[in-house]
């Protein structure tokens, strides 16, 4: 988009780009949307917010094509429409930036971004490239999508976006997996893009992003807007409060009366080394929450998966509960009592086409049965763990992929933790679930502790490593730089770590 293009908001036309009137949404009979109204204007990044379960994805789909309202009306540029697919939403001017990247493996990244654009390699190649230096997106556009990180699959849909004419843009939770800086790449693409005239759905649960960006921020609640205002006007209590069911009180949750007693160690790792990390060392005690904070490609991931053994080439000592372990699997570290809950759930972590019961006892075949398969154990199990962990099913026979996020997540813990583990590692918890799910995943983070279970606990969001974590290790550039416990863990410290600053504690 040319700059001679930007237009003032002067010059900008007064009607709204989107309007969403009255409308409801039906499955099988169950009101999802209840008569909800929606404006998007020219110019404006509008924040929508919500528990999982409150409508967003819906309202979403509709908005984009995927799904057809059963009542009310949509304008879009004063307009009636009535979107029958996605490829329609796009001819009218609307893109949706999904939360799980859609990539294709085998193709290079060139290819991934040119599909459904009929543009020749070279010129795609010179509109893709500025876009991609903006998000600070540094790669070989003819290497293969496979290699990708997740923070750079996220980026690639961000471009895909960006690389069409749309006049309305939908970000679905487009930072989970980015780092400051790329976020504020982000922020600055996003800020340009409105003041071309062209509106911004904004989709995120990290309420420090939707305050920095939004102008205005509405809150779905059981299917109903119940929350609309400038973002001048409004607080993060606020939010909160207005996400929550009216029957809550106090969402929230304070550990530090709840600090477990640290027992023996459970996990040793000594010298591990890799390619993505060097000289790695440090201890795990049951009971506590070890929390490991650093920027995305500082190397945690890479360090957990080296831990159990999905990286074969790392070279060091890991000792689960006294067992010395050279040679290790994720299969092999669950027999020892490691379990594993990687970043991204959809590709590693659960059977969305399958009943959600199959991702729980996944990890324990052997204990329902030597040749055939017990289901009443494997009902028994999985009501269990869907009651202790309030999953949100029908029935433990529901397809997972039908799950929202935040229940999709705690099907994967449920896995983790149907094996009864001594020591677990959670990659990115609560990546892209909501206020509410994130508390119920922070109560089970402290029973677990509680129950003599040692947590190795990977982050982004440095709030959650603060709040969490009895000790705290810091990652920089492959290496741990930090180690801080009590006092010393707080955001100030953790954060300069984590961008390579020291502050040594004051005398």
């Amino acid at each position: 988009m040319s700059a001679s293009a930007k237009q003032t908001p002067s010059t900008q036309k007064s009607e709204l780009l989107l309007e969403l009137k009255d409308v409801w949404k039906v499955f099988a009979g169950v009101p999802v949307l209840k008569g909800i109204s929606f404006t998007l204007a020219p110019g404006e990044i509008h924040a929508l917010l919500g528990s999982n379960g409150s409508g967003k994805s819906t309202t979403m789909k509709i908005i984009s094509g995927a799904y057809r309202l059963d009542k009310g009306t949509m304008k879009i540029m004063g307009a009636p429409a009535r979107l029958d697919s996605p490829k329609v939403a796009h001819s009218r001017g609307i893109y949706m930036v999904p939360q799980e990247p859609h990539i294709f493996p085998h193709l290079s990244i060139l290819e991934n971004l040119g599909i459904g654009l009929s543009l020749p390699p070279a010129e795609l190649s010179q509109k893709v490239s500025p876009l991609l230096s903006e998000l600070g997106f540094k790669t070989d556009l003819r290497e293969s999508a496979a290699f990708l990180s997740i923070a750079q699959q996220q980026l690639l849909e961000i471009v895909r976006g960006l690389l069409r004419n749309a006049r309305i843009l939908i970000f679905d939770e487009p930072t989970s997996a980015l780092t400051f800086r790329e976020t504020g790449h982000l922020f600055e693409r996003m800020r340009y893009l409105a003041s071309q005239g062209i509106g911004l759905v904004f989709i995120s649960h990290r309420l420090g992003e939707v305050m920095e960006i939004a102008d205005r921020i509405s809150v779905l609640r059981d299917g109903q807007i119940v929350f609309s205002n400038p973002t001048s006007s409004v607080t993060p209590h606020a939010l909160i409060k207005a996400m929550l069911p009216e029957s809550a009180e106090d969402s929230s949750v304070s550990f530090e009366s709840e600090k477990s007693s640290v027992g023996g160690t459970v996990l040793e790792v000594e010298h591990l080394n890799s390619e993505a990390f060097t000289d790695a060392s440090f201890s795990l005690h049951a009971g506590e929450v070890l929390g490991l904070a650093g920027l995305v490609g500082s190397g945690r991931t890479e360090l957990s998966e080296a831990i159990v053994g999905i990286d074969p080439n790392a070279r060091g000592k890991v000792v689960i509960a006294g067992d010395d372990l050279p040679v290790r699997s994720p299969a092999i570290c669950q027999q020892h009592g490691l379990v594993y809950v990687p970043e991204d759930r959809h590709a590693h972590g659960i059977f969305l086409d399958l009943p959600s019961v199959y991702t729980i006892t996944a990890g324990i075949l052997p204990q329902l049965g030597k040749y055939l398969l017990s289901e009443d154990k494997e009902k028994d199990i999985g009501e269990r763990f869907v009651d202790e962990l309030n999953i949100k099913v029908n029935s433990i026979w529901q397809t997972a992929g039908t799950l929202s996020g935040g229940n999709q997540q705690k099907v994967v813990l449920a896995k983790a933790l149907a094996g009864e583990p001594k020591v677990i590692i959670l990659d990115e918890p609560t990546r892209g679930i909501d206020a509410s799910a994130r508390q119920d995943v922070y109560r089970l983070i402290r029973a677990l502790t509680k129950e003599g279970v040692g947590v190795l606990l990977i982050s982004s969001e440095l709030e959650e490593i603060v709040e969490l974590s009895d000790r705290v290790l810091v990652m920089y550039r492959g290496r741990i730089t930090e180690e801080l416990s009590g006092k010393d863990i707080n955001l100030e410290r953790v954060t300069n770590a984590s961008f390579g600053i020291s502050t040594e504690a004051k005398a």
